[in-house]
């Protein structure tokens, strides 16, 4: 853990709130929807959001590189860099679906010192850092100890995966065994998992903008943040977040490893 990261644990939540804030100005406001190159949209809302981030990092960390999902990556080889993803949930948040999220991290590397996620519509706001512990509007938090996984809560982001099928039949495995299956997508189902209120959220799919601040949120949370392989990375391009009780059981149905401590 470097001594910055207390700084960067508050600068990260603050910039998660600024840019989350404005993004809300703009929810259920009839915004006009563009598609991006890769098919997905986009809004007046996700480039202004990561603007006000952008402008609030300028200024505060002047020589830290930034990587946004809108606009790119600028100052590619700074030593530390800001990733940031203004509105994940775009689709949810063009239909007026509240769950949807503000995440900002900043990472040395593929280390992760800080990570926030704020949630504007349900007023909910993570954070954490490595050593730091995670914290829930200001509150620590940790995962549920639920280790039966009959009476889980597991959730996915799209159960089709239409990606990697196979991955879906594992999945379907996995929710056959467990209480409860949703599809609470999206960084909503990883707020709930740090809480508690949910054991597992997967993905088939994730850009490091999607995962960067969720490491951080679910190991100091108590929980386990690997990707499908079962390494414990914000960089693997999908993701597996699970409590620590169900952390080998979950990933031995889906299919991956279970890291060592």
């Amino acid at each position: 853990m470097t001594t910055e990261a207390p700084g960067l644990l508050q600068a990260a939540a603050e910039v998660a709130r600024k840019s989350g804030d404005v993004a809300l100005e703009f929810f259920r406001r009839g915004v006009t929807v563009d598609i991006k190159k890769d098919g997905t949209p986009v809004t007046v809302a996700d480039r202004t959001a990561e603007k006000t981030a952008r402008d609030w990092i300028e200024a505060h960390f002047p020589e830290d590189g930034i990587l946004g999902e809108e606009f790119g990556e600028t100052r590619p080889g700074a030593r530390r860099r800001w990733i940031l993803d203004p509105i994940d949930g775009t689709k949810t948040f063009i239909r007026g679906v509240p769950l949807w999220g503000t995440l900002v991290a900043v990472a040395e590397g593929d280390r992760i010192l800080a990570g926030a996620a704020y949630f504007p519509p349900v007023g909910e706001l993570l954070a954490a850092a490595p050593g730091q512990g995670c914290f829930w509007n200001d509150k620590p938090v940790r995962v549920s100890e639920l280790a039966d996984l009959s009476q889980a809560v597991v959730l996915c982001t799209d159960e089709r995966f239409q990606v990697h099928p196979d991955r879906g039949e594992r999945w379907r495995a996995l929710a056959a065994r467990s209480a409860m299956a949703r599809t609470w997508g999206d960084c909503y189902g990883y707020l709930l998992v740090a809480t508690g209120r949910a054991e597992v959220m997967v993905d088939e799919i994730m850009s490091p903008w999607d995962a960067a601040a969720l490491q951080p949120i679910i190991e100091e949370a108590g929980g386990l943040f690997t990707d499908w392989t079962g390494k414990r990375t914000a960089f693997g391009g999908n993701s597996i977040a699970t409590n620590a009780a169900l952390a080998q059981q979950v990933r031995e149905i889906l299919g991956a490893q279970t890291p060592r401590p």
